[in-house]
């Protein structure tokens, strides 16, 4: 039997989060090891061997390593093509560069805003740390012009790069899944004010792959 591949990092950590939901959509065992931040494990010295950047996820794969969550779901998409999911990464070169552009919309234009808002909203709390009014401003106003374009695609296709849900969407799951929870003003960006947002995050957070994935989060 295979050895499972290891994810380093707390479940509830977005990045870890998106990197384990790719695992359960292409049916790659895995092992979760714990990384005690808070003692600071992601600096350790082997750590760093691993993740030079102190941070998580870390992926090991046999005598492979990587890091960045993106970057670990393609390499789990390339590797098992013919397991799981196979459309997720696409099967043809357009297929991809139609994922890969929206991933990269997704880590460019929408995650910016968005991360700051978990953090803000979601993390700050939990910290003790007080939260930064002006930063939430800012941030849900340019969160809502991304999802004004995000919602123009929807109306257009399915999913975000076409009518087969795939990384494009995957990627997405985790900040969102903090934001609905966060109040009401900052749910509705995605669950009212646009009706094909609404729809795809209706859709995408109800895969099996990501509710086996919330299923680890710690239960307040």
């Amino acid at each position: 039997m295979a050895t499972p591949v290891q994810v380093y990092g707390p479940a509830l950590s977005t990045a870890v989060s998106r990197v384990l939901t790719c695992l359960n959509e292409k049916d790659i065992p895995f092992q979760l090891v714990p990384v005690n931040m808070s003692k600071e494990e992601h600096r350790s010295p082997d750590f760093l061997k691993i993740h030079p950047f102190a941070q998580v996820p870390a992926f090991q794969d046999d005598h492979i390593s990587l890091f960045e969550s993106r970057a670990i779901c393609r390499y789990v998409c390339e590797k098992h093509i013919e397991k799981g999911n196979r459309e997720l990464y696409g099967t043809n070169p357009l297929a991809k560069a139609s994922i890969d552009q929206w991933l990269e919309a997704e880590g460019q234009n929408f995650n910016p805003p968005s991360s700051t808002l978990v953090f803000q909203l979601a993390f700050a709390p939990r910290m003790k740390v007080k939260q930064d009014e002006g930063a939430i401003k800012q941030s849900k106003e340019k969160l809502k012009k991304v999802l004004d374009v995000y919602d123009r695609k929807l109306g257009e296709t399915r999913y975000l790069a076409g009518e087969e849900f795939t990384l494009a969407d995957l990627s997405h799951l985790p900040n969102i899944h903090y934001l609905v929870s966060a109040d009401d003003d900052t749910a509705s960006l995605f669950t009212s004010e646009r009706e094909n947002v609404r729809r795809w995050w209706t859709e995408i957070s109800a895969r099996e792959s990501w509710k086996k994935v919330v299923d680890l989060y710690p239960k307040p």
